[in-house]
C-alpha cells in the first residue's frame, strides 16, 4: 500500500533545482515516486509509509540545499 505526501519547497528557481529536489527524494528507502513542480512550489512523493520515516523527507530536502515549508 503506498501514500502520497504533498511538502511546500522553498528556494527552487530552476529546472536542475527541481532535479536536485526529485533525486534527494527518490535516494531515501521506501520513496516510490518524488514529483518536484516548479511553478507550485512543492514536490509530490509517494512512499510506502510503512518503510519511510517522514522527517527523512525534510531532511533530504534540507540536505540539497531547500526548505520544507
Amino acid at each position: 500500500m503506498s501514500e502520497t505526501i504533498e511538502l511546500g519547497v522553498e528556494g527552487m528557481s530552476c529546472e536542475g533545482c527541481v532535479s536536485s529536489v526529485e533525486n534527494a527524494l527518490r535516494r531515501i528507502t521506501g520513496v516510490i515516486d518524488a514529483t518536484a513542480q516548479l511553478d507550485a512550489k512543492r514536490a509530490i512523493v509517494t512512499i510506502d509509509p510503512a518503510r519511510v520515516d517522514r522527517d527523512a523527507l525534510k531532511d533530504a530536502v534540507d540536505d540539497a540545499g531547500f526548505d520544507v515549508v
